[in-house]
C-alpha cells in the first residue's frame, strides 16, 4: 500500500502506537457480533498491518547497514595494524 493512500495519523505514529492501535482493532473485531458492520474496521487493520510491516523492513535494513559499516570499520582497523 502506498504511503499516499494512508492517513497522516497512521504515517506519523511510532511502531509502538501502531501496534497498540492494531491490538485494539483486533479486540473490537473479536467482540463484534455482526461482522458485516466491521468491514471498514478490518480495512483499517489491514492498512495498519502494512504500515507496521514496512516499518519493520525499514528498521531491518537500517540495522543491516549499520552492522555492515561496523564490520567494515573493524576489518579496516585489523588490516591497518
Amino acid at each position: 500500500m502506498k504511503d499516499k493512500n494512508l492517513p497522516d495519523d497512521i504515517i506519523s505514529q511510532s511502531l509502538e502506537e501502531l501496534t497498540k492501535d492494531a491490538n485494539s482493532i483486533i479486540e473490537k473485531l473479536e467482540n463484534e457480533k455482526d461482522l458485516k458492520d466491521s468491514v471498514d474496521t478490518y480495512q483499517k487493520l489491514l492498512k495498519l498491518n502494512n504500515t507496521i510491516e514496512k516499518e519493520f523492513k525499514n528498521r531491518t535494513k537500517l540495522i543491516n547497514e549499520t552492522t555492515k559499516q561496523k564490520i567494515n570499520k573493524i576489518a579496516f582497523k585489523k588490516n591497518a595494524k
